[in-house]
């Protein structure tokens, strides 16, 4: 794990962090608090909005998928690390699971309003 008091500039918006349907009902669950993107997508601090409810940014910093572990799977909404790989694969036909590409990992928790 990289931890960077200076991060690179976002590459996406943070409106596109959690898009899937599936993912927006296990954040507002409360049972998914990261994603992983390939991206930069938020700066720690700020806010996303997901149907009238907010989540504050609280880390970014770049991971590697050999990284990854059941816990981290279950951070992502899944019960085990083979489940998210199967997700992720399924969302990206054709790419491999390489361990050492690096993703940028966003966590975030509800503000209680």
């Amino acid at each position: 794990m990289t931890y960077n008091n200076e991060l690179p500039p976002k590459t996406c918006e943070i409106d596109r962090l959690v898009t899937k349907k599936e993912d927006v009902q296990k954040v507002l669950k409360g049972k998914k608090t990261a994603t992983r993107r390939n991206g930069r997508y938020a700066d720690p601090g700020e806010i996303m909005v997901l149907e009238g409810k907010s989540f504050k940014v609280e880390r970014v910093y770049k991971q590697t998928l050999g990284d990854v572990t059941d816990e981290i799977a279950v951070q992502e909404g899944y019960d085990n690390l083979e489940e998210y790989k199967d997700s992720i694969l399924s969302f990206h036909p054709g790419m491999p699971w390489k361990a050492d590409m690096q993703v940028w990992v966003h966590e975030f928790s509800q503000i209680q309003e």
